[in-house]
């Protein structure tokens, strides 16, 4: 035991240095300050806190289209939460950042998510999440000839068969939001109290049961058959 302790320690202290090296100043000043205490972390923080601000600013607006019912203040609130968020979540992934970009390129990145994910739930916030498929419609192509037109309408039968006498319950509320109805993966989170990951693994073992089951009926299956993404 003591031998893999010793081992793990190594390799973090390698990893720490390799992550040294590629620091640039900027980057190397930023950690080392908001890595310390009393005025200069409080400053560091403050700087950080401006350039999340910024970044979920931007994000915030891009969506905006998204919330229409938000007004200019309420959207700013909405950056503020995320900047908020966003610097939480930096400040516990602090001894993550291995410098591969510059610390301000990779703190931005939280504050859009953090941004998006709010942006989100907000446009889906009094809306029902749709039970049934609305999307099989989109999977057929204009240019297809009338062949491929019947193969995949029979395709699309077979899926519609397969989501109904293969997936439990769970599988098949996931699968129809997620893959169908275009749902928000974090939307959906939330709703049904669960996290993103566990969702994913709900939809890799649905996508898994439609695929046996398409494919014992004679039907080949690529990934785009199986539904959309879930991002």
């Amino acid at each position: 035991m003591a031998s893999r302790k010793n081992q793990a320690a190594a390799v973090a202290n390698a990893v720490d240095e390799s992550r040294e090296d590629r620091l640039d100043d900027s980057s190397r000043a930023w950690i080392e300050e908001l890595s310390s205490e009393g005025p200069d972390r409080d400053a560091a923080l403050a700087r950080l806190h401006a350039v999340l601000m910024r970044a979920a600013r931007f994000e915030v607006r891009r969506r905006a289209g998204a919330v229409g019912h938000l007004r200019g203040g309420d959207l700013e609130d909405v950056a503020l939460q995320s900047a908020d968020d966003a610097l939480v979540a930096v400040l516990a992934k602090l001894d993550r950042f291995r410098g591969q970009s510059r610390f301000t390129t990779w703190a931005y990145k939280f504050a859009l998510l953090e941004a998006a994910v709010k942006i989100r739930r907000l446009a889906w916030q009094g809306r029902e999440i749709p039970q049934e498929p609305e999307q099989w419609p989109r999977f057929a192509s204009a240019a297809a000839s009338p062949q491929e037109a019947t193969e995949r309408g029979e395709l699309l039968e077979a899926i519609s068969r397969a989501i109904d006498a293969e997936l439990t319950p769970h599988q098949r509320q996931v699968f129809v939001a997620l893959a169908l109805n275009e749902v928000p993966i974090d939307v959906m989170a939330e709703r049904l109290g669960t996290t993103r990951g566990a969702l994913y693994k709900t939809l890799h073992d649905a996508r898994r049961k439609l695929r046996l089951a398409v494919e014992e009926q004679g039907h080949a299956v690529g990934p785009a058959s199986e539904g959309g993404g879930a991002g």
